[in-house]
């Protein structure tokens, strides 16, 4: 276990500690040692051991000790009987903000998983936008949390790991800390997909006495052709973290031999000049290839990396990556946001521009109200993958890898991204959907009469552009329901006798409003417009029962649309209490009893049923969304699919179905294929009770012997 000391010693030799600095570290870990006293780890460990560990990855980054310190208290409030005042009482108001803003929102009453996953984010970017160090003392606590993660539960295993690998990793890349982007992906990559990793981990290390052998000999001859050209700088090689050979086996279909840059090799310079002239020397020594020179030092990423790339064929005829940088660039490529922290001074220095423009943007989705859109909205902004484009005035602007010109119009502004009308990218007109790469120059034609497609959803990428044109689709959709709504009430006011909007301005339907839960008429519209009230049931609070039973107009065809959704059907899930309306199942996210549901209305095919985090349901208006519940008594089956990766042999297959037999649930389709020498992949169309079934069943495959994973698949995930 890391010691006090050590934490010291390592802070001492970037910070030159005063004695108040190490009395307040002294202080910091007798407090926590103190509150956390008798409380142990999942493996067992005392608890101190936890926040010393993030205490020394603080270190690690180099940062100040107000930093050191929370790392020591960061869990004091969340998880012992210590309070924010205490500690700001203790340890000043800095710090107190520190510890505050890194503690979870566990002890609100949030009722499921996505909405507190999504409030815990937002409260974390919130106080980070204050100070930047938050996020870093929170990135330091899921690192540390991830290198042990064995001691939990398989299933807390997997949902820590795919949060870890889909913001937490991210969120670490675009605040430029390589070293722990890759050891959080490379640790998620572990226990998202043991059999890949396990695998994979083998193969390298069985290389690896190969590989250090011929990075020492590439070394040797990358340094002899500096010294030929007076360049004095230092050669270092590197392997590729494990889950960055995977996504670049994946992407590019390789085997493993086939990954020609598991080694990659840095050229660490004194001075700007001396990299160009570094790049001279090795392009003179070896040819490059083709269309693999990146210049990231003029054209820098968002998260202020900075390096030449370069490759070339090798000595030995294998192609070789080489990144060429100053000992400044290398610094922000290792440390990010990190290696720009004054410290005593607490702010960033103009290096950190870059940096905090990508916290305005995670900023920018605060006030989404929806958990799911929020969470797709805060992943779509920390995608790493990007292309650089230029606007018609010669701007220079960063964009997600495969964004097209809408996402490039909502970019520039919300209203060019609704009026787009056409887009001339390099000079020639592209569809819409058309992907971008760098160096395009982008202009974007608008017209007034123009206005955004549901079809664009299908192809941009950037959150911007998701968000701004699900906001106006809704918009849209909902004015034209209250204009429904309006004229349905209006008619069937006008049959009986009654001047609708004379009764709404006298306070007449006051009463009946109260008793729908509706505020205002704009809400009555919409709820008849939706179909979620009728207006008949609306009016048998007006008027007594002898003079709504005669006989009324012919209703209008859009009324018979809408009451279309009260057919019957037996269905398993309750509506207000009752069974007596029509009910469909959405195959996008094919809800089993026992998964959180959400029905909304859909005219003329009564009440789709989505599981409650199926991001399908981001395109609907809450107003056509309806509370609904799965009927205990009712027993039916649904169908799922089953996705198992495993080693490709014989007699596999039987001892998988065997597992689907033994559940007693039957397979309705089976599909089996070869991936690469030893690998095979089966996806399995069933039939079961409930989601516990399914579960029980994936259990039981996952003990097969030679199943790598097994996994649901949902038709939104396929598409």
């Amino acid at each position: 276990m890391i010691r006090l000391n050590d934490i010291i010693e390592r802070v001492n030799a970037y910070l030159y500690l005063s004695d108040a600095d190490v009395e307040l570290l002294k202080k910091a870990y007798v407090y926590s040692a103190k509150v956390h006293a008798g409380q142990t780890r999942s493996s067992g460990e005392p608890y101190l051991s936890h926040p010393l560990e993030v205490s020394w990855i603080l270190a690690e980054m180099k940062l100040d000790v107000s930093s050191i310190v929370t790392g020591f208290l960061h869990d004091t409030v969340e998880d012992t009987l210590a309070t924010t005042e205490e500690i700001e009482t203790l340890f000043g108001s800095e710090i107190a903000f520190l510890v505050d803003g890194v503690t979870k929102i566990s002890q609100l009453p949030y009722t499921t998983k996505i909405e507190r996953q999504a409030e815990g984010f937002r409260k974390l970017i919130l106080a980070t936008a204050k100070d930047i160090r938050v996020v870093l003392i929170k990135l330091a606590d899921r690192l540390h949390n991830m290198r042990t993660l064995e001691h939990l539960r398989e299933e807390q295993q997997k949902s820590i790991a795919k949060e870890t690998f889909d913001i937490y990793a991210p969120l670490a890349h675009r605040l430029g800390i390589s070293w722990v982007t890759q050891e959080l992906e490379d640790l998620s990559f572990k226990f998202l997909n043991p059999g890949e990793y396990q695998k994979l981990s083998k193969l390298i290390t069985d290389k690896r006495e190969e590989w250090e052998q011929h990075v020492d000999e590439i070394k040797a001859l990358i340094g002899s052709k500096l010294a030929e050209f007076d360049i004095n700088a230092e050669v270092t090689g590197r392997f590729k973290h494990i889950y960055g050979i995977y996504r670049k086996m994946q992407t590019q279909n390789l085997e493993f031999d086939s990954v020609y840059d598991v080694i990659a090799f840095r050229i660490i310079t004194g001075s700007l000049r001396e990299c160009y002239e570094a790049l001279g020397a090795v392009h003179s020594a070896w040819k490059p290839v083709p269309g693999r020179f990146k210049d990231y030092i003029a054209l820098p990423k968002g998260n202020g990396y900075q390096s030449l790339h370069t490759t070339v064929i090798g000595p030995f005829g294998e192609r070789m990556e080489i990144q060429i940088r100053t000992r400044e660039m290398h610094n922000v490529a290792e440390y990010g946001v990190a290696s720009h922290w004054k410290y005593k001074e607490g702010r960033l220095d103009g290096g950190g521009t870059e940096i905090y423009t990508t916290l305005r943007h995670l900023l920018e989705w605060k006030d989404i109200k929806d958990p799911t859109e929020y969470m797709e909205a805060i992943k779509g902004e920390l995608i790493s993958d990007v292309v650089y484009v230029f606007t018609p005035r010669g701007d220079l602007m960063e964009l997600p890898s495969g964004a097209t010109p809408v996402d490039f119009a909502y970019a520039v502004h919300t209203e060019v991204g609704n009026r787009c009308m056409r887009a001339i990218v390099s000079g020639k007109l592209v569809p819409l959907s058309h992907q971008l790469k760098t160096g395009d120059a982008v202009e974007i034609v608008t017209a007034n009469d123009k206005h955004p497609n549901r079809d664009w959803l299908k192809f941009v990428v950037t959150s911007r552009a998701k968000t701004k044109i699900r906001a106006w689709l809704r918009n849209e959709e909902r004015t034209q329901s209250e204009i429904v709504g309006k004229s349905i009430c209006e008619r069937k006011f006008k049959q009986h006798g009654l001047d609708f909007h004379a009764m709404l301005k006298n306070g007449e339907l006051a009463d009946a409003l109260a008793e729908f839960k509706l505020k205002d008429e704009k809400e009555l519209y919409l709820a008849v417009g939706y179909g979620k009230i009728s207006a008949n049931d609306f009016l048998k609070r007006v008027l007594p029962t002898e003079k709504l039973d005669s006989a009324p107009e012919k209703e209008l065809r859009i009324e018979k649309i809408i009451r279309t959704i009260t057919g019957t059907s037996e269905s398993g899930v309750l509506i207000n209490g009752y069974n007596d309306v029509m009910i469909r199942f959405a195959n996008c996210c094919s809800p089993l009893p026992g998964e959180p549901i959400t029905g909304y209305i859909t005219r003329g095919k009564g009440i789709t049923i989505h599981k409650n985090d199926c991001p399908r349901l981001l395109d609907v208006d809450d107003a056509r969304r309806i509370d609904v519940e799965w009927d205990s008594g009712f027993k039916a089956q649904r169908p799922a699919r089953i996705v198992v990766q495993c080693v490709d042999r014989p007699g596999i297959l039987s001892n998988i179905t065997s597992s689907f037999s033994s559940s007693d649930i039957n397979i309705s389709k089976a599909e089996i294929h070869s991936t690469d020498v030893d690998t095979a992949v089966g996806t399995f169309d069933v039939v079961v009770t409930d989601l516990a079934q399914l579960e029980n069943v994936m259990k039981s495959i996952k003990q097969v012997e030679g199943v790598r994973s097994v996994e649901r698949m949902l038709e939104w995930e396929r598409q």
